[in-house]
């Protein structure tokens, strides 16, 4: 599904000489077209591929993971200000969905670490000062704890840093997943194993097939392998289609693993 169908610039003002107006991929962009329910936007560092995915979540109104959000957190008030030169089309509105960005994946990871780890030592409290109280009067001073406690071991396990990153942020991910949503991911391969990658392109390919849909900006020549999404590139300064082979991600990785002695003397190795 394609809720998100077309992001236009309203262009009724001379924009800023400044950050995010002038980084190149956003002063020319005029309209994008989500072709597909899996766009991924590529691109170097520095191509405003991030940027601009930050803009959408933002002019989206997107709900997040793991941070302040959206509309208050601080380091994005000037994303929210371009935001309010996009003008969104939409097939079929919808409010589902989140933006996350793989930092924020690590910030939520060690809120929720910390917040299990305050419910045990509550729990471990509630033990020492009942001691000389019946186990019903223990068990009704741990019921609150107990339930929150499990209420987080349901939706993310034993806790989100129990087992591997990789494996936290898939779980997390597949938690937090409703049916016909957007969901705004900026480089999820950050925690992933090329292994995860292969696990996260199946989550991804059953939440498409449930009406979602997804706009991602990533550097893994894994993920933006997915069947039918379209590939924007930020590189050259506009945001333009590229064909998966001929994606500079793509051919340096195949290049490296055919032949990585090749590229080892040519670093000086």
């Amino acid at each position: 599904m394609i809720h998100l169908r077309t992001i236009q610039r309203r262009g009724m003002r001379r924009l800023p000489d400044r950050f995010p107006f002038n980084v190149s991929v956003i002063a020319t962009l005029d309209e994008v077209q989500f072709t597909s329910p899996v766009t991924f936007l590529v691109g170097e560092n520095g191509s405003g591929k991030s940027t601009l995915l930050e803009a959408i979540a933002a002019a989206v109104g997107s709900i997040t993971v793991g941070s302040e959000g959206v509309q208050r957190d601080p380091t994005l008030e000037k994303i929210r200000e371009l935001a309010q030169d996009f003008k969104l089309v939409w097939t079929k509105r919808t409010r589902k969905g989140f933006f996350m960005r793989s930092e924020d994946f690590f910030g939520f990871a060690r809120r929720m670490d910390q917040a299990r780890e305050e419910m045990e030592r509550y729990l471990k409290e509630v033990d020492e000062e009942y001691t000389d109280r019946s186990d019903y009067a223990r068990g009704l001073a741990k019921m609150a704890y107990n339930r929150e406690l499990g209420d987080l071991k349901r939706r993310y396990g034993e806790g989100v840093d129990a087992r591997s990153h990789g494996e936290s942020y898939l779980n997390l991910f597949h938690s937090r997943f409703v049916p016909g949503g957007l969901y705004l991911l900026d480089e999820p391969e950050a925690p992933l194993s090329p292994k995860r990658q292969l696990s996260f392109l199946v989550l991804l390919k059953e939440m498409v097939d449930q009406q979602s849909q997804f706009i991602i900006s990533t550097h893994s020549p894994i993920i933006m392998r997915f069947p039918g999404a379209q590939i924007l590139s930020c590189d050259s300064g506009r945001l333009e289609p590229v064909d998966y082979a001929d994606l500079e991600h793509v051919y340096i990785t195949k290049g490296f693993l055919d032949n990585p002695n090749f590229y080892l003397r040519e670093l000086g190795f």
